[in-house]
């Protein structure tokens, strides 16, 4: 999911993994960064401890990027027909 937001906002996406042990330690805490696993845009924590749905990843990424929030009714066969 992430490296395909990447490339569809033109931002880089990297993911940092670890051993559990090296995020429980004194020197991690220090960096006073989230606790595994988590997801940040920027300097903002997304979801820290569990996994982040794609459409409230992309909702931060817009707002990071200062784009509008994106439409995220789906719309159906017909719908996408007759534009309703």
């Amino acid at each position: 999911m992430m490296p395909r937001l990447g490339q569809k906002y033109g931002i880089e996406i990297e993911s940092i993994s670890k051993p559990i042990a090296e995020y429980q330690t004194d020197a991690y805490f220090e960096l006073d960064l989230p606790v595994a696993p988590a997801v940040m845009v920027g300097e903002e924590i997304v979801v820290e401890g569990s996994d982040v749905g794609e459409d409230k990843l992309e909702a931060v990424i817009r707002r990071h990027l200062g784009l509008p929030p994106e439409d995220t009714k789906k719309k159906g066969l017909l719908g996408r027909w007759f534009g309703g």
